[in-house]
């Protein structure tokens, strides 16, 4: 672990700002992602967490011998996203909290620019960058509330809208989420909040803070003067099938938290019309991944609530 800069702010042990990564199985991306924060933490007062989630590719080593001034906790089992977030968050002493990848590459001035746009606003919550691929195109990383309509509406036409609108715009705004693949929220802030909900296992954690944070009258900004690359999937790419039923399931899971009993039931009906779809659509080489997920999916479109 390696502290950089002096004195500090923060509320629990004098640093301005700690970074939270979780790491499974990623170590393709992990060199890139924490040489980047090493060039963009120099002059702040901060550290940098990583909790691995027993990663099997070596990530660990990797950490311990190139970047030993990361704090690395290793864990010896995969608790999730949340979970492992949360460790990270309670082992940290920033008075800002960034919750990144480690599929990002973070620019050299990004930090610096992020802990300004909400450093002294103290009505701002959360604030995140654009996130873009490695080829410059945008990814739509917030969104208004969610619910079943406002799902359809925002990947029908706000998404194809903004991932042209943001090349031509860097102006911030206030918004309904932002994308925990890189969150800068204020400690006290999260703490309020309750940290993530460890009932998620991944996916719809980060939404679900969001509307935690904003229930509590606090505003999420988008701020896409910051651009950070985000390759996306590292966790998820091995094992599609089974990431898209826990797409699902904390679907579910957020929407009987935050939305109407008639928006959960319009959500399972669709569901179940992805079940009939789901035995056309997908190769016939992955038949035996194809029928798991269509019972898994049907279990979960016929759970409590139907």
């Amino acid at each position: 672990m390696k502290e950089t800069g002096q004195g500090g702010r923060g509320q629990k042990g004098g640093l301005e700002l700690s970074v939270v990564l979780v790491n499974y199985n990623d170590r393709i991306h992990l060199a890139d992602c924490l040489s980047s924060l090493q060039k963009a933490v120099s002059g702040l007062d901060a550290e940098i967490i990583l909790v691995d989630n027993h990663s099997e590719d070596g990530s660990p080593g990797l950490v311990r011998t190139a970047f030993p001034w990361v704090n690395l906790i290793e864990k010896q089992e995969n608790l999730g996203y949340p979970k492992a977030n949360n460790i990270g968050f309670l082992q940290s002493r920033g008075e800002f909290c960034l919750f990144l990848n480690t599929d990002t590459v973070m620019p050299e001035a990004g930090l610096a620019a992020l802990l300004s746009g909400i450093r002294g606003r103290s009505d701002v919550g959360a604030i995140g960058p654009a996130l873009v691929h490695e080829n410059g195109l945008f990814q739509v990383s917030f969104g208004r509330r969610v619910s079943f309509f406002s799902e359809i509406r925002q990947k029908l036409v706000f998404n194809p809208f903004y991932k042209f609108a943001l090349r031509l715009s860097r102006k911030s705004r206030e918004v309904g989420w932002l994308s925990g693949a890189c969150l800068l929220a204020r400690r006290d802030v999260v703490e309020a909040a309750g940290l993530f909900d460890e009932d998620f296992f991944l996916y719809f954690e980060d939404i679900d803070l969001c509307q935690r944070i904003r229930e509590r009258g606090y505003k999420l900004i988008f701020f896409p003067a910051v651009r950070v690359v985000h390759s996306g999937g590292a966790a998820t790419s091995v094992c599609r099938w089974r990431s898209r039923l826990e797409y699902r399931r904390s679907q579910l899971r957020f929407y009987e938290k935050h939305n109407s009993r008639y928006s959960l039931r319009l959500l399972k009906l669709y569901l179940r019309w992805n079940v009939f779809l789901s035995g056309f659509i997908s190769p016939k080489a992955k038949r035996m991944e194809r029928a798991q997920y269509r019972d898994g999916l049907r279990k979960l479109a016929s759970g409590p609530g139907s």
